[in-house]
C-alpha cells in the first residue's frame, strides 16, 4: 500500500491542511515548518494539533513529512549561517513535539567550499547538540542532486552523518527520485540495484519517506529540476515501479511536482489506481 499526498500551506492551520488533503484524495502531506526561504515559523495550537489528530485518524492517513526551510544550513562556512540553522532547527524539533510521531525532513546543506568532509562533520556536529534520546520525531536527511556544494549526493555521504550523530536511532532518510536520479542513480533501468545499493550502504531500515517526482533532465545531470509525474525523464512507467516497488511500501509519498491543486489532484488520483 501507499501513503500519497503534497505540500500544503499552513496558514490556515493544522486541522484545515489534513482537510483538505482528505478533499484531494491523500492521506498524508508535507508542509513548512517556516517560510522555505526562511523566517519565523508559524505558531501552534495544541486545540489546532489535536483537530488535526482526529483528522488523521478518521482518515486512515500515514506519517506526515515536515519541511525545514531551504535556507537551514548547518555547514555553512559562516558561522553565522550555521548557528542560524542550528536555532531553527532546534525550535522546529521542539514545535514537533506537539504532533509527535512525525517526520521532520530537511536538505543536509551546502558545504560553501569546505569540502564534503567539513560538511559533513559540521552537519553530524548541529544535529548531535539538537537532537535528544527521548524526542519523538524522525529526522531524516534527504538524498540530494549533486548540484553546487550540495552534502548528501550519494548513499555514502549521508551514512557518514549517520554514523557521527549519537542519537541516530532518530535519524531516517527521505528518498527523493528526482535528486536521486539527477545524482546518477538510474531509476529507470535499474531501480533493483539502486536499493540493493541503499540497503548495503545505508540499510533499508532507515529508509522512511519519498518525494515523489519526476525530473527535468537525465540521469546524472546534478541539476535538481522537479517535473510532473510521466513528463520528465524518468517516466510514468518508472515512476510506477518506483510506487509498487516492496521496499517502499507503507511509506509516506509526497509530491513535490511542479503543479497546482487540479494538478495534485490528478497525480494523487493516478499513484492510488497503481493500488
Amino acid at each position: 500500500m501507499i501513503y500519497i499526498g503534497c505540500h500544503l500551506s499552513v496558514t490556515n492551520g493544522y486541522e484545515a491542511m489534513g482537510n483538505q488533503m482528505v478533499d484531494f484524495g491523500g492521506n498524508t502531506f508535507a508542509w513548512f515548518t517556516r517560510n522555505p526561504r526562511g523566517g519565523k515559523s508559524k505558531d501552534v495550537s495544541d486545540e489546532d494539533v489535536a483537530a488535526l489528530q482526529e483528522v488523521l485518524k478518521d482518515n486512515e492517513f500515514g506519517t506526515l513529512v515536515a519541511h525545514a526551510s531551504y535556507t537551514m544550513n548547518l555547514c555553512s562556512a559562516k558561522p553565522e549561517t550555521r548557528a542560524n540553522g542550528l536555532d531553527m532547527l532546534k525550535q522546529d524539533l521542539q514545535k514537533m513535539e506537539k504532533l509527535p510521531g512525525q517526520y521532520y525532513n530537511f536538505h543536509p546543506g551546502s558545504h560553501t567550499g569546505q569540502g564534503a568532509e567539513v560538511g559533513i562533520q559540521q552537519i553530524a556536529d548541529g544535529l548531535n547538540e539538537a537532537l535528544w534520546s527521548d524526542m519523538h520525531t524522525t529526522v531524516l536527511l534527504e538524498t540530494m542532486a549533486g548540484k553546487g556544494s550540495e552534502v548528501g549526493r550519494s548513499f555514502e555521504e549521508l551514512k557518514k552523518i549517520i554514523d557521527l550523530v549519537q542519537c541516530n536511532d532518530k535519524l531516517g532518510v527521505c528518498f527523493d527520485t528526482c535528486h536521486t536520479w539527477d545524482a546518477g542513480y538510474d531509476l529507470v533501468n535499474n531501480l533493483d540495484g539502486v536499493l540493493e545499493q541503499f540497503d548495503k550502504i545505508i540499510g533499508l531500515d532507515r529508509l522512511k519517506a519519498v518525494h515523489f517526482n519526476d525530473s527535468k533532465n537525465d540521469c546524472g545531470a546534478g541539476k535538481d529540476r522537479h517535473e510532473k509525474l510521466g513528463e520528465g525523464f524518468i517516466g510514468m512507467d518508472a515512476m510506477r515501479k518506483i510506487a509498487t516497488h516492496p521496499a517502499f511500501q507503507g511509506l509516506p509519498f509526497i509530491l513535490e511536482t511542479p503543479n497546482d491543486d487540479a494538478g495534485y489532484i490528478k497525480e494523487i488520483a493516478t499513484v492510488n489506481s497503481w493500488f
